[in-house]
């Protein structure tokens, strides 16, 4: 269903992300604001990561030039802070990660890693992040809770995942977890349409959402919690072993725009640690960009050209 769009304009735009002998064409597929509106180069968002030990990179799954601009953030900042940097992604459910190790560790094949760890359709996006991993042995966290797990929140509530086996809860954030409360609360009301007392969705709350906006949404409010809580649960553990680490965190923008979700779990699980977030934002015009309506998405917004096409439709 995931399937790659080719045309004159991506087969120019890949050849320059993947060579990267045509770094002029790329940056023209983007610009990037400061949250003081102020237009900055990438450079900047990795020189400001000196202050932060967290970043969530906040994407919309199918935006090809994020995932390029991804792969750039873990090079450059893998370049700057060598050792310290941890990649950490929404795109692999916690239970993979023996599997996920194992094939960084180059104990086991790609064909078997990729059917073993469940990977995503649109692994491709991501594989580049993974094998540079790889080569530089920088740790990646398969940081997400199963979707049977959110289904049994959405369709139970959150006591049901009580009854799980003491195994299986080992692949979820510590029970109880924190549900969405507040400004969340509101948004994913407003977003999604929920029916709050029935657990509901009416899709006319996705009307002024993007496709791939939408494909992050859950079926209810414990869902979407249980995916926030586990991932920030994830990343905290990092710092049980590595102290000094700097993690960069992948996740569908919803998880952590306007510094909620994702954002919010962490005050929890890794306080102390300061978090930078990075929304990015696919369907506007760059030549007409108004960044007073995005001023509160995050740290760094990046706005990608809408021509460009996606990773999947």
């Amino acid at each position: 269903m995931r399937k790659t769009i080719l045309g004159c304009s991506i087969l120019l735009i890949s050849t320059a992300f993947s060579t990267k002998v045509d770094n002029d064409s790329a940056a023209k597929s983007y610009k990037i604001y400061s949250k003081q509106g102020k237009e900055v180069t990438l450079d900047s968002i990795v020189n400001s990561f000196k202050n932060y030990d967290i970043v969530l990179f906040g994407e919309e799954h199918n935006d090809s030039i994020a995932h390029y601009l991804q792969m750039e953030l873990l090079e450059k900042s893998h370049k700057k802070y060598g050792e310290s940097i941890v990649l950490s992604m929404e795109m692999f459910e916690r239970e993979s990660q023996p599997i996920l190790d194992e094939y960084l560790h180059g104990y086991i094949k790609e064909s078997h890693f990729k059917k073993d760890a469940k990977v995503w359709s649109n692994y491709k996006d991501y594989r580049p992040m993974v094998e540079f991993s790889k080569a530089k042995g920088i740790k990646v966290v398969a940081a997400n809770a199963a979707m049977r797990y959110a289904s049994i929140a959405n369709r139970k509530g959150v006591k049901e995942l009580e009854m799980l086996a003491p195994e299986a809860k080992k692949w979820i954030a510590p029970l109880p977890f924190d549900t969405a409360t507040g400004k969340y609360y509101e948004k994913l009301r407003e977003i999604m349409g929920y029916n709050m007392s029935q657990g509901g969705h009416d899709e006319k709350g996705k009307t002024g959402s993007s496709v791939a906006v939408q494909s992050m949404m859950p079926k209810s409010l414990s869902g979407q919690s249980l995916w926030d809580a586990t991932m920030a649960y994830s990343i905290s553990a990092v710092y049980k072993k590595t102290r000094d680490a700097k993690v960069i965190h992948l996740n569908g923008r919803f998880h952590s725009d306007e510094f909620l979700g994702i954002y919010q779990q962490l005050q929890k699980y890794a306080k102390g640690k300061k978090v930078l977030v990075i929304s990015t934002v696919s369907d506007q015009d760059l030549a007409s960009i108004d960044f007073k309506q995005f001023n509160t998405l995050a740290d760094f917004v990046i706005f990608t050209d809408p021509s460009i096409p996606k990773s999947f439709k």
